[in-house]
């Protein structure tokens, strides 16, 4: 008797379940409202960096890349573009973040709205001359992908204040240089631009040196989805 109520009890469970759940479920599935968990959480606008409660812009910069031709921001606006500051004669994060930046231009190269600017911190040695081989050994596929150097107080001027990202000489560590292994990403207009993290904050950067999120994925992951986000964004 006992196993026969036990197993009355488990029809009506189902039978239960059968009446609230699967015509919820169903009317879900109709109007395509079944979603991936954290697919909410990818399609949030990305954040403006404010500095004293204004969206920072890329500011004005004129270079020369590595087919000794002068680019400024201007030629940048309309797409949306990653920035780094790094040297050729780096022996240590460089080789990653570049490995990283070739990521990018093999997924958005041929896109006429993507580019790269990578600024070269070592202005004596890096000429347009070394920035050309360079580029050469990584296979650069986008014409939007410029190495560019210019004289040296410029170039920490834009690195330091204009971008926030640590640049400086130093003798005493490997290679001469020291910087932060950051990526800034800028949309069309030039504002730069980032995800909101788990506490509501700015992300501000993405690491070029693949370091892993708590959620099992790297920046590097986190910065195509918002590099795509921004590309289909309506100015």
């Amino acid at each position: 008797m006992k196993k026969y109520w036990a197993y009355s009890g488990m029809v009506l469970i189902v039978v239960i379940f059968g009446i609230i759940v699967i015509p919820t479920l169903k009317d879900r599935i109709s109007n395509n409202t079944i979603v991936e968990q954290n697919r909410s959480a990818q399609a949030l606008p990305l954040s403006y960096i404010n500095l004293d409660g204004t969206a920072r812009k890329v500011p004005d910069f004129v270079m020369t890349n590595q087919d000794s031709l002068l680019i400024t921001n201007e030629d940048y606006l309309g797409k949306v573009f990653v920035v780094e500051f790094f040297f050729t004669r780096c022996p240590s994060i460089c080789p990653i973040m570049n490995k990283n930046m070739k990521r990018l231009d093999d997924t958005f190269g041929s896109r006429y709205d993507f580019g790269i600017a990578s600024i070269s911190i070592d202005s004596q040695f890096d000429t347009p001359k070394v920035l050309k081989e360079y580029a050469t050994r990584y296979e650069v596929q986008s014409p939007n992908w410029h190495f560019l150097t210019s004289d040296q107080e410029s170039v920490y001027m834009l690195a330091n204040q204009g971008f926030n990202i640590f640049a400086s000489i130093n003798p005493e560590v490997a290679g001469g240089f020291e910087h932060q292994g950051y990526f800034a990403l800028v949309d069309k207009q030039g504002y730069i631009r980032s995800r909101i993290d788990s506490f509501g904050n700015p992300k501000v950067y993405y690491s070029g040196i693949n370091e892993l999120n708590p959620n099992g994925t790297d920046d590097m992951d986190l910065l195509i989805e918002d590099i795509k986000q921004l590309l289909n964004e309506t100015p």
